[in-house]
């Protein structure tokens, strides 16, 4: 468990699994359906997308799901995926009522650490035009955008950082 500088939050690793953290999984996937089509997701849209990004690998060997409580409130998410020498971050959420309190940067802090203890150099990352506030949150925290490492569907803007 870590906790940041802000005590409230700490974060802790499960599986994806977990019945909490298939909850947050979900409320993610849902937001990024959302955002992305800019209207209410249909039914069984949300599901497809799960099944068409499933988040199963967040778990050893291949990676680590981490999950952020705000006092006693389940707030949010992030997850890596080990590659070799380096780390992608995935999954990053806060839930919308935890927003502007510190939970980003707590979630950053926690996987910059878990990654760095694994070995790796740097974290990577992609993601998408309508996800300003994403975004700007690499950004403040020493993410630097880079050329395309990936070529998923939906990643428009990468960034790394490095963890020496």
């Amino acid at each position: 468990m870590t906790t940041t500088a802000r005590s409230t939050w700490t974060t802790s690793v499960v599986r994806p699994v977990q019945p909490d953290a298939a909850l947050l999984l979900r409320e993610y996937m849902t937001e990024m359906v959302v955002r992305y089509h800019r209207r209410p997701a249909l039914p069984g849209e949300v599901d497809a997308a799960l099944a068409e990004m499933p988040s199963d690998d967040l778990a050893e060997p291949d990676g680590l799901l981490l999950l952020a409580h705000h006092g006693a409130d389940l707030a949010g998410c992030a997850g890596l995926r080990w590659r070799p020498g380096w780390a992608e971050l995935t999954r990053v959420f806060v839930r919308p009522e935890h927003r502007g309190a510190g939970g980003g940067a707590a979630l950053l802090a926690a996987v910059e650490e878990r990654a760095r203890a694994a070995g790796a150099d740097r974290i990577r990352l992609d993601t998408r035009n309508d996800l300003v506030e994403a975004r700007a949150l690499y950004a403040r925290h020493g993410y630097a955008e880079i050329p395309a490492y990936s070529r998923d569907r939906y990643a428009e803007h990468w960034f790394e950082k490095r963890l020496v």
